[in-house]
């Protein structure tokens, strides 16, 4: 049976198991993890030589354009310049020609030399350093067994970097300790100049929670929003990597750490004996944690990635605690660094031990930055519970769900190894960041990203992989970018999302050419561009204020679970326009309210095989829906309008679990949510029964165990039933359904 595996991508090697300092904060040596014990004191070459060929092996398989190798300790130094030195040349060997290596070391810096540095700089090698602030913080816990400082040889190994070797010079490290001054620990990080600052939590755990000497819940968060703010005032002279990852985890583009953000994780490390281990967070937690009983001797890095503890880490969020998965930040915090979240009894089924930290941090960041904070106010969940949210509603759930579509879309080119096309992306975003979100809105982007991400039954393809590309070169298009793409062919077509489809006949691949508003796609030779007759675009439909597109090309749009209709031709497409224009004026005149909620957000509409009175959604297809031809606009209107608010419901589960985890609750929950939502169109006889039935189901509800918030939504929803069957008046004879 075939399983979708998350490459690795970044490769932590223990090269040297033991330490020249005893910081007492230290995760290998004075946490619950004692495993460092039994390791060698350094790797032997016949280990590096497995090791490098095992990335590469991996490398080749996942088609990884780069991988990150970190050399790492206990005090990586302590290896040596000659071991150091094999080890890089031995990775070289093994990736030349399959990925290009990002190599790192990170040291405390007390042996670093000038010979070092310059084996470093001709290896390519970049050199991370700790360092914890001044010498007063610095001294709390990074001393010599016998209590003496290392600030003075740490600091000179970040000056010799500074001054001599800039090129090679990636960064400080910095544990925080509450009890420093935050000013005078980030000065006198500043002052080094380095390209890159990293605040790290203190480790702990639920069973061993970090110190807070008086007893304040916020004490971390508040400890770094006196950095923050004092680096926005300066103008961020520096990148700090836990603020970018906040701003980048809410907008779904990645985090740029694993303690933040929904992306799954890509990291191993290596022992020096050979043996592959989860993050070594882990070693805080439990004797034997991060352990896999797997090694690059006997066992493959596809083997590893298959192994529970690291499937348990993929960025799902139903694996995260109920309090995360009900929490209007989880997109954000994705709840906390895993190793974070552990208490006995329990295992890692629990929120971060940071949690109000991390409540109080992400927030303050993003109001900094003018990002989108995605959490709802408790008056429009209270609004879209009655099945009633106009366009302020709507509008609200659009960004999580732009969100989550950046995330997925991340996540798709990582797991892809890496689109040639990323780059150009990443410079578009930055440039025409509108650009980029219209095509990402646009519901079968996320289809297929959706792939990726594995929440559908359909696991990404050969034909798949260089979609991506096909995105990019829409993108380009709309700004009218000058670029060159390569995309894939599938099934003689060419494919640009939200824009349209160009038949070549046969081929693989297609070169796509984009000018200022034009472009010409080239296969064997031949050019056709948008005047040809074998181009097919993407068709609007306008009607009252509304404007949706028709796509009936996308190769991701079969998502209903019931076939769509190829390309209509242009009589049909005129009949369709005519049914629903007679539709949508229907709404207008009798259901203004629902017509305004569905023009804040329905974006595409798709043609279903067949005819009869059907209308679908996709959950992961937000702001489309799929009609399959009707005579009867008024039951197309009742029919779309349920299927929207459904859709609605979708985007808020995307959000919040109020269904408590459980299946079951959740269809019986929207059943009812679709009942309130077309009550209106129903005669006095059938309103009063459905309300009646809504009112049933919501009792019922509220009697089992949901989540605070799901009991909240479900009053809602019976409030909003009591309250419409309590004025009910005859409205006419009622209509089949």
């Amino acid at each position: 049976m075939y399983q979708y595996i998350v490459p690795f991508r970044q490769f932590v090697l223990k090269i040297a198991s033991r330490c020249d300092l005893s910081c007492d904060h230290c995760y290998v040596y004075e946490h619950a993890d004692q495993g460092w014990r039994g390791q060698p004191m350094v790797m032997s070459d016949e280990t590096v030589t497995r090791v490098a060929d095992r990335i590469a092996e991996h490398a080749t398989e996942h088609r990884l354009n780069t991988v990150l190798v970190v050399m790492h300790g206990g005090e990586p130094l302590l290896a040596g310049l000659s071991r150091l030195e094999r080890i890089s040349r031995e990775l070289h060997r093994a990736l030349a020609g399959v990925s290009q290596l990002d190599l790192r070391i990170h040291t405390n810096g007390v042996l670093l030399t000038e010979k070092l540095c310059e084996m470093f700089r001709a290896e390519n090698i970049k050199v991370g350093v700790s360092l914890d602030g001044d010498k007063g913080a610095n001294d709390r816990h990074r001393r010599y067994a016998d209590g003496r400082s290392s600030y003075e040889e740490a600091t000179r190994a970040v000056t010799l970097l500074r001054d001599r070797h800039p090129e090679i010079y990636a960064g400080l490290l910095c544990t925080v300790d509450i009890r420093n001054d935050p000013v005078a620990v980030y000065e006198a990080l500043l002052a080094l100049a380095p390209p890159r600052i990293d605040f790290l939590l203190p480790h702990g755990t639920w069973d061993q929670p970090p110190p807070r000497p008086d007893g304040d819940e916020t004490a971390y968060a508040d400890w770094l929003i006196t950095i923050h703010d004092r680096w926005v005032s300066a103008g961020k002279p520096v990148a700090i990597r836990l603020f970018d990852s906040i701003t980048r985890a809410a907008d779904g583009r990645g985090s740029r750490t694993e303690s933040l953000g929904l992306a799954s994780s890509d990291l191993v490390v290596i022992e020096t004996d050979g043996s592959y281990e989860q993050a070594d967070s882990l070693k805080i937690a439990y004797d034997g944690a991060p352990a896999t009983d797997l090694d690059v001797f006997h066992h493959s890095l596809d083997e590893v990635a298959l192994h529970p503890g690291m499937t348990a880490r993929q960025g799902d969020v139903t694996t995260l605690a109920g309090e995360c998965q009900r929490c209007p930040l989880v997109v954000s915090c994705g709840g906390g660094l895993y190793a974070h979240r552990y208490r006995t009894g329990s295992g890692f089924e629990n929120p971060s031990v940071y949690c109000a930290d991390l409540l109080r941090l992400i927030p303050h960041v993003q109001r900094a930055t003018g990002r989108v904070n995605h959490a709802l106010p408790a008056s429009t969940l209270d609004l879209l519970a009655g099945a009633s949210g106009g366009p302020a509603e709507i509008t609200r759930l659009l960004a999580p769900q732009l969100s989550l579509t950046r995330l997925m879309v991340s996540t798709a080119n990582r797991a892809a190894g890496g689109s040639s096309s990323w780059a150009l992306l990443t410079r578009l975003d930055r440039e025409h960041r509108d650009a980029v979100d219209r095509i990402f809105e646009h519901p079968y982007v996320r289809t297929w990203a959706a792939r990726w991400a594995g929440q559908t039954r359909v696991p990404p393809g050969p034909t798949d992989f260089g979609h991506l590309a096909a995105i990019v070169a829409a993108v380009a298009l709309r700004v009218g970018e000058p670029a060159k793409v390569t995309v894939p062919v599938r099934g003689g077509m060419v494919y640009l999302p939200s824009i349209g489809r160009m038949r070549v006949g046969g081929g693989e691949v297609a070169h796509i050419e984009i000018g200022a508003g034009s472009f010409a796609v080239g296969v064997d030779g031949r050019w056709r561009d948008e005047g040809s007759a074998d181009w097919e675009p993407v068709r609007s439909l306008g009607a009252g204020g509304i404007q949706v597109l028709v796509d009936d090309v996308d190769p991701y749009r079969d998502c209903y679970g019931t076939p769509v209709r190829d390309r209509l031709s242009q009589s049909e497409f005129g009949d369709w326009q005519k049914v629903l224009a007679l539709a949508w004026r229907l709404l207008l005149r009798e259901h203004p309210d629902q017509a305004a909620a569905m023009g804040a957000g329905l974006r595409v509409i798709t043609p279903l095989a067949g005819e009869g009175e059907r209308v679908s959604s996709a959950r992961q297809a937000y702001g489309a829906l799929a009609l399959a031809e009707s005579s009867d606009p008024e039951t197309l209107a009742m029919l779309m309008v349920g299927e929207f608010r459904y859709a609605q419901l979708g985007a808020v589960l995307d959000m919040f679990d109020l269904a408590g985890g459980d299946a079951r609750v959740e269809v019986s929950l929207r059943d009812a949510y679709v009942g309130l939502a077309v009550v209106d169109f129903l005669g006095a006889d059938d309103a009063g029964s459905m309300l009646r039935q809504v009112r049933a189901t919501t009792r019922r509800l509220s009697a089992g165990s949901l989540p605070d918030i799901g009991r909240r939504f479900v009053a809602g929803m019976s409030a909003a039933a009591a309250a419409r069957l309590s004025g009910l008046e005859p409205r006419g004879t009622a209509r089949a359904h």
